[in-house]
Protein backbone atom coordinates (compact mmCIF):
# COMPACT_ATOMS: atom_id res chain seq x y z
CA UNK A 1 0.00 0.00 0.00
CA UNK A 2 2.59 2.45 0.81
CA UNK A 3 5.75 3.19 -1.30
CA UNK A 4 8.31 2.06 2.01
CA UNK A 5 7.17 -1.37 1.30
CA UNK A 6 8.89 -1.66 -2.17
CA UNK A 7 12.49 -1.94 -3.09
CA UNK A 8 13.07 0.62 -6.13
CA UNK A 9 14.85 -0.45 -8.76
CA UNK A 10 14.01 0.78 -12.03
CA UNK A 11 16.58 3.56 -12.29
CA UNK A 12 15.58 5.80 -15.34
CA UNK A 13 19.36 8.05 -15.19
CA UNK A 14 21.86 9.45 -12.90
CA UNK A 15 22.65 13.08 -13.46
CA UNK A 16 25.13 14.42 -10.74
CA UNK A 17 23.67 13.89 -7.28
CA UNK A 18 20.26 13.70 -8.75
CA UNK A 19 18.75 10.11 -9.03
CA UNK A 20 15.69 9.35 -10.96
CA UNK A 21 14.07 6.48 -10.64
CA UNK A 22 10.53 5.48 -11.58
CA UNK A 23 7.92 5.20 -8.35
CA UNK A 24 4.74 5.97 -7.16
CA UNK A 25 2.67 7.17 -4.23
CA UNK A 26 5.63 9.06 -3.62
CA UNK A 27 5.31 12.86 -1.73
CA UNK A 28 7.39 15.88 -2.38
CA UNK A 29 10.17 16.59 0.28
CA UNK A 30 9.96 12.60 1.30
CA UNK A 31 13.26 11.14 2.54
CA UNK A 32 14.24 7.92 0.70
CA UNK A 33 17.72 5.52 1.89
CA UNK A 34 19.42 4.39 -1.55
CA UNK A 35 21.60 1.67 -1.54
CA UNK A 36 24.37 1.08 -4.18
CA UNK A 37 25.96 -2.18 -5.28
CA UNK A 38 28.30 -2.76 -2.68
CA UNK A 39 25.77 -2.48 0.28
CA UNK A 40 26.57 1.87 0.96
CA UNK A 41 23.59 3.31 1.91
CA UNK A 42 22.74 7.08 1.72
CA UNK A 43 19.80 9.19 2.61
CA UNK A 44 18.06 10.90 -0.64
CA UNK A 45 15.28 13.52 -0.68
CA UNK A 46 12.62 14.01 -3.28
CA UNK A 47 12.95 17.08 -5.03
CA UNK A 48 11.02 16.88 -7.85
CA UNK A 49 7.82 14.35 -9.22
CA UNK A 50 6.76 14.23 -13.11
CA UNK A 51 4.07 11.52 -13.07
CA UNK A 52 5.90 8.37 -11.90
CA UNK A 53 9.34 9.82 -12.50
CA UNK A 54 11.05 10.71 -9.13
CA UNK A 55 14.13 12.61 -8.81
CA UNK A 56 15.97 12.46 -5.45
CA UNK A 57 18.82 14.56 -4.27
CA UNK A 58 21.44 11.71 -2.33
CA UNK A 59 23.17 12.87 0.42
CA UNK A 60 26.64 11.66 0.04
CA UNK A 61 26.46 12.54 -3.64
CA UNK A 62 26.05 10.26 -7.38
CA UNK A 63 29.59 9.07 -7.00
CA UNK A 64 29.51 5.00 -6.95
CA UNK A 65 26.03 4.81 -7.77
CA UNK A 66 25.04 2.30 -10.79
CA UNK A 67 21.60 1.67 -12.05
CA UNK A 68 21.53 -1.08 -10.51
CA UNK A 69 20.82 0.76 -7.02
CA UNK A 70 18.01 0.46 -5.04
CA UNK A 71 15.58 2.68 -3.11
CA UNK A 72 13.33 2.47 -0.05
CA UNK A 73 10.88 5.12 0.65
CA UNK A 74 10.15 6.08 4.18
CA UNK A 75 7.05 7.31 3.74
CA UNK A 76 7.70 10.92 5.28
CA UNK A 77 9.50 14.19 4.72
CA UNK A 78 12.84 15.02 6.76
CA UNK A 79 12.33 14.92 11.34
CA UNK A 80 13.83 16.69 13.74
CA UNK A 81 14.31 16.37 17.34
CA UNK A 82 12.17 18.92 19.65
CA UNK A 83 12.43 18.70 23.84
CA UNK A 84 13.95 20.66 26.29
CA UNK A 85 17.23 18.82 25.98
CA UNK A 86 18.09 20.27 22.69
CA UNK A 87 18.99 23.63 24.06
CA UNK A 88 22.82 23.78 24.52
CA UNK A 89 23.47 21.13 21.48
CA UNK A 90 24.97 21.46 17.90
CA UNK A 91 23.25 19.47 15.30
CA UNK A 92 24.61 19.02 11.29
CA UNK A 93 21.97 20.06 8.29
CA UNK A 94 20.09 16.86 8.63
CA UNK A 95 19.48 17.43 12.30
CA UNK A 96 22.13 14.45 13.55
CA UNK A 97 24.40 16.13 16.66
CA UNK A 98 28.22 16.22 16.00
CA UNK A 99 28.92 17.87 19.38
CA UNK A 100 30.09 14.74 20.87
CA UNK A 101 27.26 14.99 23.31
CA UNK A 102 24.33 12.13 23.93
CA UNK A 103 22.17 10.79 21.16
CA UNK A 104 19.02 12.04 21.65
CA UNK A 105 17.28 8.61 20.63
CA UNK A 106 14.45 8.87 22.64
CA UNK A 107 13.43 12.60 22.25
CA UNK A 108 10.20 12.90 20.25
CA UNK A 109 10.67 13.73 16.36
CA UNK A 110 8.35 16.15 14.07
CA UNK A 111 8.04 16.72 10.86
CA UNK A 112 10.12 20.42 9.20
CA UNK A 113 8.60 22.15 6.71
CA UNK A 114 4.73 22.54 6.17
CA UNK A 115 2.47 25.46 5.63
CA UNK A 116 3.78 28.70 7.14
CA UNK A 117 1.49 30.36 10.34
CA UNK A 118 -2.44 30.84 9.99
CA UNK A 119 -2.93 34.86 9.21
CA UNK A 120 -5.96 34.62 11.76
CA UNK A 121 -3.33 33.51 14.44
CA UNK A 122 -0.94 36.52 13.25
CA UNK A 123 -0.75 39.38 15.56
CA UNK A 124 0.42 43.06 15.18
CA UNK A 125 4.34 42.91 16.56
CA UNK A 126 4.33 45.51 19.35
CA UNK A 127 7.50 44.13 21.30
CA UNK A 128 10.86 45.59 20.90
CA UNK A 129 14.07 43.08 21.02
CA UNK A 130 16.84 45.20 22.27
CA UNK A 131 20.00 43.95 21.15
CA UNK A 132 22.38 46.86 22.91
CA UNK A 133 23.76 47.75 19.57
CA UNK A 134 23.23 51.27 19.36
CA UNK A 135 22.79 51.31 15.64
CA UNK A 136 20.03 48.76 15.89
CA UNK A 137 18.67 49.56 18.90
CA UNK A 138 18.06 53.83 18.60
CA UNK A 139 17.95 54.13 14.53
CA UNK A 140 16.70 50.94 13.20
CA UNK A 141 14.64 48.87 16.34
CA UNK A 142 14.60 45.40 15.97
CA UNK A 143 11.13 44.18 16.68
CA UNK A 144 9.39 40.99 17.91
CA UNK A 145 8.09 38.69 15.04
CA UNK A 146 10.26 40.93 12.04
CA UNK A 147 12.38 39.23 9.47
CA UNK A 148 15.01 41.29 8.30
CA UNK A 149 18.50 40.42 6.66
CA UNK A 150 22.08 41.90 7.11
CA UNK A 151 23.22 42.84 3.38
CA UNK A 152 26.83 43.20 3.07
CA UNK A 153 29.75 41.76 1.33
CA UNK A 154 31.93 39.03 1.78
CA UNK A 155 35.21 40.14 4.11
CA UNK A 156 33.02 42.06 6.36
CA UNK A 157 32.09 41.25 9.71
CA UNK A 158 28.83 40.23 9.60
CA UNK A 159 29.59 37.09 11.31
CA UNK A 160 30.63 39.27 14.41
CA UNK A 161 27.86 41.42 14.21
CA UNK A 162 25.22 38.30 14.16
CA UNK A 163 27.17 36.93 17.18
CA UNK A 164 27.05 40.42 19.21
CA UNK A 165 22.94 40.05 18.60
CA UNK A 166 23.24 36.89 19.65
CA UNK A 167 25.07 36.81 22.90
CA UNK A 168 23.78 40.18 23.78
CA UNK A 169 19.72 40.73 22.56
CA UNK A 170 16.32 40.25 24.74
CA UNK A 171 15.51 37.13 23.66
CA UNK A 172 14.33 33.62 25.87
CA UNK A 173 15.99 31.21 23.33
CA UNK A 174 18.33 31.96 20.23
CA UNK A 175 18.33 29.35 17.22
CA UNK A 176 21.20 30.05 15.09
CA UNK A 177 21.87 28.40 11.34
CA UNK A 178 24.79 28.55 9.53
CA UNK A 179 25.25 28.04 6.06
CA UNK A 180 28.01 26.81 3.76
CA UNK A 181 29.96 27.55 6.75
CA UNK A 182 34.27 27.16 6.91
CA UNK A 183 35.33 25.41 9.85
CA UNK A 184 37.00 28.71 10.99
CA UNK A 185 33.06 30.75 10.74
CA UNK A 186 31.51 27.55 12.85
CA UNK A 187 34.22 27.44 15.56
CA UNK A 188 33.67 31.45 15.69
CA UNK A 189 30.02 31.02 16.60
CA UNK A 190 30.54 28.38 18.70
CA UNK A 191 33.34 29.45 21.14
CA UNK A 192 30.88 32.75 21.15
CA UNK A 193 28.15 31.80 22.43
CA UNK A 194 29.61 29.19 24.99
CA UNK A 195 32.80 32.51 26.27
CA UNK A 196 29.49 34.10 26.53
CA UNK A 197 27.45 31.92 28.43
CA UNK A 198 24.16 32.14 26.52
CA UNK A 199 25.23 28.21 25.13
CA UNK A 200 22.42 26.38 27.78
CA UNK A 201 19.90 28.72 25.63
CA UNK A 202 20.76 28.37 22.37
CA UNK A 203 20.45 25.63 19.10
CA UNK A 204 22.75 25.20 16.43
CA UNK A 205 21.96 23.97 12.84
CA UNK A 206 25.77 24.11 10.99
CA UNK A 207 26.22 23.15 7.52
CA UNK A 208 29.80 23.37 6.53
CA UNK A 209 30.88 24.15 3.09
CA UNK A 210 32.23 20.85 2.78
CA UNK A 211 28.80 19.45 3.52
CA UNK A 212 26.38 17.90 0.48
CA UNK A 213 24.20 20.87 -0.71
CA UNK A 214 21.04 18.99 -0.20
CA UNK A 215 21.72 19.95 3.84
CA UNK A 216 22.00 23.20 3.34
CA UNK A 217 18.28 23.51 1.80
CA UNK A 218 17.37 21.64 4.50
CA UNK A 219 19.47 23.46 7.61
CA UNK A 220 16.70 26.45 7.92
CA UNK A 221 13.71 24.46 7.98
CA UNK A 222 15.53 22.70 10.88
CA UNK A 223 15.54 25.84 12.71
CA UNK A 224 12.36 27.03 11.73
CA UNK A 225 10.44 24.54 13.16
CA UNK A 226 11.94 23.82 16.17
CA UNK A 227 12.21 27.78 16.89
CA UNK A 228 8.18 27.59 15.91
CA UNK A 229 7.74 24.75 18.05
CA UNK A 230 9.60 26.54 21.32
CA UNK A 231 7.22 29.90 20.33
CA UNK A 232 4.10 27.67 20.00
CA UNK A 233 4.06 25.41 22.82
CA UNK A 234 6.48 26.91 25.34
CA UNK A 235 5.78 30.84 25.36
CA UNK A 236 9.27 31.67 24.39
CA UNK A 237 10.50 34.78 22.33
CA UNK A 238 12.66 33.04 19.97
CA UNK A 239 15.49 34.65 17.86
CA UNK A 240 16.59 33.12 14.62
CA UNK A 241 19.78 33.77 12.97
CA UNK A 242 20.88 33.18 10.02
CA UNK A 243 24.55 32.82 7.61
CA UNK A 244 24.35 33.14 5.02
CA UNK A 245 21.10 32.93 2.43
CA UNK A 246 23.12 33.81 -0.52
CA UNK A 247 24.61 30.32 0.37
CA UNK A 248 21.17 28.59 0.36
CA UNK A 249 20.36 30.40 -3.01
CA UNK A 250 23.26 29.26 -4.00
CA UNK A 251 22.52 25.72 -3.42
CA UNK A 252 18.98 25.98 -5.14
CA UNK A 253 20.61 27.02 -8.30
CA UNK A 254 23.08 24.24 -8.37
CA UNK A 255 20.62 21.75 -7.38
CA UNK A 256 18.09 22.95 -10.35
CA UNK A 257 21.07 23.28 -12.74
CA UNK A 258 21.72 19.40 -12.06
CA UNK A 259 17.75 18.82 -12.47
CA UNK A 260 18.23 20.65 -16.10
CA UNK A 261 15.58 23.27 -15.31
CA UNK A 262 15.57 26.29 -17.17
CA UNK A 263 17.32 29.18 -15.23
CA UNK A 264 15.87 32.71 -14.73
CA UNK A 265 17.66 35.47 -14.07
CA UNK A 266 21.62 35.27 -13.52
CA UNK A 267 21.08 31.50 -13.66
CA UNK A 268 18.90 31.20 -10.55
CA UNK A 269 15.84 29.58 -11.16
CA UNK A 270 12.19 30.79 -11.32
CA UNK A 271 11.37 30.23 -7.87
CA UNK A 272 14.05 31.92 -5.84
CA UNK A 273 11.08 34.18 -4.42
CA UNK A 274 8.64 31.60 -3.48
CA UNK A 275 11.76 29.25 -1.89
CA UNK A 276 13.11 32.80 0.11
CA UNK A 277 9.93 33.43 1.14
CA UNK A 278 8.88 30.20 2.54
CA UNK A 279 11.53 30.37 5.44
CA UNK A 280 10.84 34.40 5.89
CA UNK A 281 7.74 33.88 6.48
CA UNK A 282 8.02 31.18 9.32
CA UNK A 283 9.12 35.01 11.72
CA UNK A 284 5.52 35.45 13.61
CA UNK A 285 3.87 37.25 16.92
CA UNK A 286 1.85 34.32 17.96
CA UNK A 287 -1.84 34.97 18.89
CA UNK A 288 -1.12 33.81 22.61
CA UNK A 289 1.89 32.19 22.67
CA UNK A 290 5.39 33.01 21.65
CA UNK A 291 7.34 34.55 19.03
CA UNK A 292 9.92 34.08 16.04
CA UNK A 293 12.49 36.80 14.84
CA UNK A 294 14.22 36.31 12.29
CA UNK A 295 17.95 37.86 11.54
CA UNK A 296 19.31 36.34 8.07
CA UNK A 297 22.67 37.70 6.50
CA UNK A 298 22.29 38.00 3.03
CA UNK A 299 25.80 38.63 0.84
CA UNK A 300 25.71 40.82 -1.98
CA UNK A 301 28.16 39.73 -4.60
CA UNK A 302 29.95 42.91 -6.04
CA UNK A 303 28.05 44.80 -3.79
CA UNK A 304 25.30 44.62 -6.00
CA UNK A 305 21.72 45.11 -4.55
CA UNK A 306 20.32 44.32 -7.51
CA UNK A 307 21.76 41.00 -7.60
CA UNK A 308 18.35 38.47 -7.71
CA UNK A 309 18.79 37.14 -4.03
CA UNK A 310 19.29 40.97 -1.93
CA UNK A 311 16.56 41.93 -4.74
CA UNK A 312 14.13 39.06 -3.87
CA UNK A 313 14.71 39.53 -0.36
CA UNK A 314 14.09 42.99 -0.52
CA UNK A 315 10.54 42.13 -1.18
CA UNK A 316 9.73 39.95 1.62
CA UNK A 317 11.00 41.07 4.30
CA UNK A 318 10.52 44.17 6.62
CA UNK A 319 13.89 46.34 5.98
CA UNK A 320 17.76 45.70 6.24
CA UNK A 321 20.64 46.41 8.16
CA UNK A 322 23.39 47.50 5.54
CA UNK A 323 26.33 47.01 6.97
CA UNK A 324 29.94 48.43 4.87
CA UNK A 325 33.32 49.60 5.84
CA UNK A 326 32.50 47.61 9.29
CA UNK A 327 29.22 49.84 10.22
CA UNK A 328 25.74 49.82 9.87
CA UNK A 329 25.31 52.18 7.68
CA UNK A 330 22.33 54.53 8.64
CA UNK A 331 21.03 55.83 5.41
CA UNK A 332 21.53 51.86 3.77
CA UNK A 333 19.51 50.80 6.85
CA UNK A 334 16.02 50.32 7.59
CA UNK A 335 13.75 49.12 9.98
CA UNK A 336 9.94 49.25 8.60
CA UNK A 337 8.46 48.09 11.64
CA UNK A 338 9.65 50.30 14.33
CA UNK A 339 7.28 53.20 14.45
CA UNK A 340 5.51 49.90 16.32
CA UNK A 341 7.14 50.53 19.35
CA UNK A 342 9.47 54.24 19.24
CA UNK A 343 8.03 56.27 21.65
CA UNK A 344 5.36 53.91 23.11
CA UNK A 345 7.55 50.73 24.03
CA UNK A 346 10.38 52.97 24.47
CA UNK A 347 11.19 56.30 25.90
CA UNK A 348 9.84 59.47 25.27
CA UNK A 349 12.49 61.01 23.74
CA UNK A 350 13.87 58.10 21.51
CA UNK A 351 11.83 59.45 18.15
CA UNK A 352 13.73 63.01 18.36
CA UNK A 353 16.85 61.66 19.24
CA UNK A 354 17.07 59.56 16.28
CA UNK A 355 15.39 61.72 13.95
CA UNK A 356 17.93 64.79 15.20
CA UNK A 357 21.04 62.37 14.91
CA UNK A 358 20.48 61.39 11.64
CA UNK A 359 19.94 64.85 10.63
CA UNK A 360 22.87 66.27 12.11
CA UNK A 361 24.98 62.91 10.38
CA UNK A 362 23.57 63.71 6.84
CA UNK A 363 24.32 67.50 7.56
CA UNK A 364 28.26 66.17 8.79
CA UNK A 365 28.34 64.01 5.11
CA UNK A 366 27.92 67.14 3.56
CA UNK A 367 30.31 69.33 5.24
CA UNK A 368 32.96 66.44 4.79
CA UNK A 369 32.04 66.76 0.86
CA UNK A 370 32.33 70.38 1.06
CA UNK A 371 36.09 70.56 2.83
CA UNK A 372 36.95 67.84 0.44
CA UNK A 373 36.69 70.45 -2.58
CA UNK A 374 38.13 73.11 -0.84
CA UNK A 375 35.04 75.19 -0.07
CA UNK A 376 35.18 77.65 2.89
CA UNK A 377 32.89 76.50 5.77
CA UNK A 378 31.19 78.02 7.99
CA UNK A 379 31.51 77.74 11.86
CA UNK A 380 28.03 75.65 12.04
CA UNK A 381 29.99 72.95 9.25
CA UNK A 382 33.15 72.85 12.07
CA UNK A 383 30.18 71.48 14.49
CA UNK A 384 29.19 69.41 12.21
CA UNK A 385 32.24 67.38 11.31
CA UNK A 386 32.90 67.37 14.99
CA UNK A 387 29.74 65.71 15.33
CA UNK A 388 30.28 63.51 12.97
CA UNK A 389 33.09 61.84 14.16
CA UNK A 390 32.27 61.10 17.45
CA UNK A 391 28.66 59.96 15.92
CA UNK A 392 30.40 57.16 14.25
CA UNK A 393 32.89 56.45 16.94
CA UNK A 394 30.78 56.53 19.87
CA UNK A 395 27.30 54.53 17.55
CA UNK A 396 28.45 53.24 14.77
CA UNK A 397 31.28 50.86 15.40
CA UNK A 398 29.51 46.93 15.74
CA UNK A 399 31.65 46.60 19.01
CA UNK A 400 30.16 49.36 20.92
CA UNK A 401 27.63 47.75 23.41
CA UNK A 402 25.27 49.69 25.06
CA UNK A 403 21.36 49.65 26.79
CA UNK A 404 19.02 51.40 24.71
CA UNK A 405 18.47 54.39 27.39
CA UNK A 406 22.36 54.90 28.42
CA UNK A 407 22.90 54.82 24.18
CA UNK A 408 19.72 57.43 24.25
CA UNK A 409 21.58 59.72 26.87
CA UNK A 410 24.88 59.13 25.00
CA UNK A 411 23.09 60.70 21.95
CA UNK A 412 21.71 64.08 24.53
CA UNK A 413 25.53 63.92 25.55
CA UNK A 414 26.97 63.79 21.86
CA UNK A 415 25.15 66.81 20.94
CA UNK A 416 25.04 69.05 23.23
CA UNK A 417 29.06 68.73 23.27
CA UNK A 418 28.97 70.05 19.75
CA UNK A 419 25.39 72.25 19.17
CA UNK A 420 23.82 75.15 21.14
CA UNK A 421 20.15 73.59 22.73
CA UNK A 422 18.64 75.95 19.91
CA UNK A 423 20.43 74.26 16.75
CA UNK A 424 19.33 70.93 17.27
CA UNK A 425 15.61 72.64 16.25
CA UNK A 426 13.92 70.33 19.04
CA UNK A 427 10.95 70.30 21.12
CA UNK A 428 11.39 72.74 24.33
CA UNK A 429 10.42 70.22 26.63
CA UNK A 430 12.38 67.55 25.46
CA UNK A 431 15.56 69.90 25.76
CA UNK A 432 14.32 71.06 29.30
CA UNK A 433 14.04 67.34 30.50
CA UNK A 434 17.12 65.79 28.62
CA UNK A 435 19.78 68.05 27.31
CA UNK A 436 22.79 68.16 29.75
CA UNK A 437 23.17 71.84 30.39
CA UNK A 438 19.89 72.87 30.61
CA UNK A 439 19.51 76.50 29.29
CA UNK A 440 18.86 78.96 32.06
CA UNK A 441 15.25 79.35 30.98
CA UNK A 442 14.81 75.61 32.01
CA UNK A 443 16.60 75.81 35.40
CA UNK A 444 14.74 78.98 36.65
Amino acid sequence: MFSELFVHTHVISIVGDILTIQANDVGLGDLAMVENSTGERSLAQVTEIRKDQVALQVFSGGKGLSTDCQVRFLGHPAQVKFSQNILGRIFNGVGEPIDGGPALSSEPEIEIGGPSVNPVLRIVPKKMIETKVPMIDVFNCLVESQKIPIFSIAGEPYNKLLARVGIQADADIVVFCGLGLIFDEFHFFRSVFENAGVFPRTVMFANLASDPIVERLMAPDFALKVAERFAVEQNKRVLVLMSDMTAFADGLKEIGVAMERIPSNRGYMGDLYSQLAVRYERACDYKGAGSVTLLAVTTMPGNDVTHPVPDNTGYITEGQFYLHDGMIDPFGSLSRLKQQVIGSVTREDHSAVMNTMIRLFSGARDAQKKQQMAFDLSPFDHKLLRFGELFTERFMDIDVSLPLNDALDLGWKTMAECFEPQELLMRDHLIEKYFPNKPESATA
